[in-house]
């Protein structure tokens, strides 16, 4: 049996913030049904981020024009695009400077498919994700 995986973006409320997203992957595997979260976002990254979270929606069938902060519904996002939000937004989360932003999401914007899904495998790693992280944030956006 293949494992299936789905990723679900939902748009959350936060304390002090107008609102967020975050991003969970739901593994459909011999075992059963698991999910966990892959990434919260707000505030300056989500902004420098938008414009890759609508194509994303877009291209899974959505309208962008769903994309507001009172849906309550997740998104269900096709995996490649799945894949690249969660890559998109665990490399801005950190980020300060809104240069650096630009040019990581840029640069996952022009990944093929191929290497979006190598450095997504190697940020979400449970033991060398955050060195991923920031091997990938020096690799687009060196300071």
């Amino acid at each position: 049996m293949t494992e299936t995986r789905q990723f679900l973006l939902f748009i959350r409320h936060g304390e002090g913030v107008d609102y967020g997203v975050e991003l969970r992957q739901a593994i459909n595997g011999q075992s059963g049904p698991q999910e966990h979260v892959v990434v919260r976002a707000w505030g300056p990254p989500l902004q420098a981020s938008v414009e890759q979270l609508l194509a994303a929606v877009k291209h899974s069938g959505h309208r962008p024009g769903e994309f507001v902060r009172t849906r309550t519904a997740p998104f269900e996002l096709r995996e490649p695009w799945g894949v690249r939000v969660g890559l998109l937004l665990l490399a801005v989360k950190p980020l300060v400077k809104p240069s650096r932003m630009e040019y990581v999401v840029a640069g996952i914007a022009a990944m093929p498919d191929e290497e979006a899904y190598y450095w997504f495998s190697k940020c979400t790693s449970r033991h060398r994700g955050l060195a991923a992280q920031k091997a990938l944030r020096t690799l687009l956006a060196p300071e």
